[in-house]
């Protein structure tokens, strides 16, 4: 009975997904209209591509979550203004809603969401351990939480998706996202490839692993993360993304080669289960989104040429 444990499997894996990061109909965000609302990006960019993959976008969240526990005033806003010691998935959740809602939704949703964000950053600010100050609408800090968010989101692509990401599609998707972050505040925002690897590779300097980001980070690593099939490590999706994270990073972050090893195998395990997240998930924000533009959702499994695709 083949047929018949695949969709048991489809179905316990949709359960998960939808009850671990849960849609949010109180704030009224309606995927299916009104038609021909492209929203911010629209279904001929690569940016519904590349955030439409459930697998990626869970592994790479949790990566940009490692990453970020190295700059030292992010770091001291999340510090003093979340509750990441008792609702981390919470702030995850959060995450994943703004990110789907900011890619899929129409124009005007979307843009209250940025608007939302804004305000709420407005109200974000204290100084370090060290006494230096800090400001959540900061644009530098903006940038770094954006970078670190968008190359995550494709390393988790480019391991877990379905197709390989020609060199342009990457270069474009930073152009497509930067746009986000400029709304919400950001300055100077990487638009390639090579401009995040010269970026990563500058502020560096100014990055530390510290006492507080060993906390956070065990906070991360005891996360709440339910399972959503018997057998399946909650550590699977950690490693997984912990296996995106930079070697630099990797470094900076003490992992040792037994954990290298370790992310390496959950990397293998994620990525065997990614085409049953995606057979689960295939009504999700995404497809209701094509719908919405009159467009075949399967269409977003490869991606459209180069010719026929224009980087604003």
């Amino acid at each position: 009975m083949p047929f018949a444990i695949s969709t048991f499997y489809q179905h316990a894996l949709r359960h998960w997904v939808l009850s671990t990061f849960p849609r949010e109909p109180s704030r009224g965000v309606d995927y299916l209209h009104p038609q021909g609302d492209p929203g911010l990006f629209g279904p001929d960019s690569v940016t519904w591509r590349i955030h439409g993959d459930f697998p990626g976008m869970l592994a790479g969240g949790l990566c940009a979550l490692m990453l970020q526990t190295l700059h030292p005033r992010a770091l001291a806003a999340v510090w003093d203004h979340s509750g990441f010691r008792h609702d981390l998935l919470g702030r995850l959740r959060r995450t994943t809603a703004f990110v789907g809602g900011t890619t899929y939704a129409p124009r005007q949703a979307a843009q209250a969401l940025v608007e939302r964000v804004r305000c709420i950053h407005a109200g974000i600010h204290g100084h370090t351990a060290d006494g230096v100050p800090y400001a959540a609408n900061d644009p530098e800090l903006l940038t770094w939480v954006h970078v670190t968010e968008a190359y995550a989101f494709l390393q988790g692509f480019r391991r877990f998706g379905p197709v390989a990401v020609p060199a342009w599609a990457a270069d474009a998707y930073f152009d497509e996202v930067r746009r986000i972050a400029e709304a919400l505040g950001a300055s100077h925002v990487p638009d390639s490839e090579s401009a995040v690897h010269v970026y990563l590779h500058d502020i560096r300097q100014d990055l530390r692993f510290d006492a507080r980001s060993r906390e956070v980070l065990a906070v991360l690593h005891a996360i709440r993360l339910p399972v959503p099939l018997a057998g399946i490590s909650r550590d699977v999706f950690m490693q997984a993304g912990a296996s995106l994270l930079p070697r630099w990073a990797a470094d900076m972050l003490g992992r040792t080669p037994m954990q290298g090893a370790r992310a390496r195998m959950a990397a293998s395990v994620l990525r065997t289960l990614a085409p049953a997240f995606r057979a689960a998930l295939r009504h999700g924000v995404a497809a209701q989104s094509c719908q919405r533009m009159g467009r075949d959702a399967d269409s977003l499994h490869a991606f459209p040429p180069r010719a026929e695709k224009q980087v604003n």
